[in-house]
């Protein structure tokens, strides 16, 4: 029994060691994409069978070694504790054996890529899932979840302007149903876990809903303050698909000692101006280049440099780019300064060729984040909602994903 009892308790404190991890990007990787194969969306949701696909650059561009190792997570995104085989058929951690090194550019890197469900990893069932990129040295250099589906339920989802007359102006608010014919669900308060988020942003995630009312094999969730997102801002934006020329909202490009720099025009506030319609992405990017023909391998990359004028009174407020881009983590890498010399805030990212979007982003010391204080907020602003439904099933050992909803603010009900 005792090599059984070690070999128990090295699966326990990998999977309690790894699921507690908040690891920051190591630096020398970047563009770090996760989203489905087969469709448009940017968000990391797919039905199970479905592929996602894993792509990053290492700019060491060395060919490293690197292994994944994927662990189901629970509804708080902490491991199931699931054995391996209960949830993937073949192996759970394999080498990334498709890489490539950049062609024609003046950061090298090298290009790695990864579609799941592959020969060696298929996954089993449902629920969150993270994976982990490791070095050689089994060291995390960079983590992302995601999430796959069991379409066994339908959802709704409508979108409506806030009925509360303080929040009319900034607010959206989201309604949901869930149609489970085919389900029999015994406590659904209890079993049932939406999730709603609001450009597929987990920083802004609403949770712990209870169904309101029941008609039939209907759960309708009607709620107004509960369910109400800052409606922000539309995203702003760039574009560096030329490498050496400007574009949109690009004010200056120089060639630096060893890599293009690219200086976008200074952002000023967006909260005391009138609302403007102009189209987005909703936070994401797509990596695109002029000067070659692979986009993945043939993508140079620059220093783009921000700034930001505001008069707002920011003490005790750190400011930060935002944006899938940099999975809208707030770190040192996207924080930006105040230049006494200039009276701006500024900050500058390596970041690869293509067409971004992003926000400015404030934080108190307190932890709290909005991205109004700059940009402000404005009901008219268009954004995309996504209602996950998870199944905590009584007596089952882990957490299903049985279905998912989609729902856009153009079309704002009253």
């Amino acid at each position: 029994m005792k090599p059984f009892y070690f070999y128990f308790l090295a699966v326990l404190f990998f999977h309690l060691s790894f699921s507690q991890q908040k690891t920051i990007d190591s630096e020398n990787i970047k563009t770090i994409i996760l989203k489905p194969s087969t469709t448009n969306s940017y968000a990391p949701i797919v039905r199970l069978g479905e592929r996602i696909q894993l792509i990053f650059d290492d700019l060491n561009a060395d060919e490293h070694d690197y292994t994944y190792k994927i662990v189901h997570c629970d509804y708080n995104w902490n491991s199931s504790n699931l054995s391996d085989s209960e949830f993937v058929d073949g192996y759970a951690e394999d080498r990334i054996r498709d890489y490539e090194n950049s062609f024609n550019t003046l950061q090298p890197y090298t290009n790695y890529r990864l579609t799941l469900p592959n020969e060696n990893t298929k996954l089993k069932i449902s629920g969150n899932y993270k994976i982990y990129v490791l070095n050689d040295e089994e060291e995390v250099v960079f983590e992302r979840n995601f999430v796959v589906y069991e379409p066994k339920v339908t959802v709704g989802v409508t979108i409506f302007k806030s009925r509360d007359i303080s929040t009319i102006e900034t607010n959206q608010s989201v309604e949901f149903i869930i149609n489970h014919p085919n389900l029999r669900i015994n406590n659904p308060k209890e079993e049932i876990l939406p999730v709603v988020l609001q450009n597929n942003n987990w920083q802004t995630a609403i949770e712990g809903l209870k169904p309101q009312f029941y008609r039939g094999t209907q759960l309708l969730y009607k709620y107004n303050k509960e369910t109400s997102f800052m409606a922000g801002n539309e995203f702003l934006y760039f574009d560096t698909k030329s490498i050496r020329n400007t574009a949109l909202n690009i004010a200056k490009v120089e060639l630096g000692s060893d890599l293009y720099h690219t200086y976008l025009y200074t952002n000023e506030e967006r909260i005391d101006q009138p609302y403007t319609l102009f189209e987005d992405i909703n936070g994401n990017f797509v990596i695109r280049t002029l000067n070659g023909q692979n986009n993945n391998t043939d993508a140079d990359y620059s220093w783009v440099h921000f700034s930001l004028s505001c008069l707002e009174n920011l003490e005790g407020k750190d400011v930060f780019i935002s944006g899938n881009f940099n999975n809208w983590q707030l770190n040192d890498s996207n924080k930006l300064i105040y230049n006494e010399n200039t009276g701006l805030y500024e900050a500058k990212m390596l970041l690869k060729q293509g067409f971004y979007n992003y926000q400015y982003v404030t934080k108190t010391k307190e932890g709290v984040i909005s991205n109004s204080d700059i940009d402000g907020s404005f009901y008219q602003t268009e954004n995309d909602y996504t209602v996950l439904v998870y199944y905590n099933k009584y007596g089952s050992r882990y957490t299903q994903v049985i279905g998912v909803g989609f729902g856009n603010s153009k079309k704002l009900n009253n």
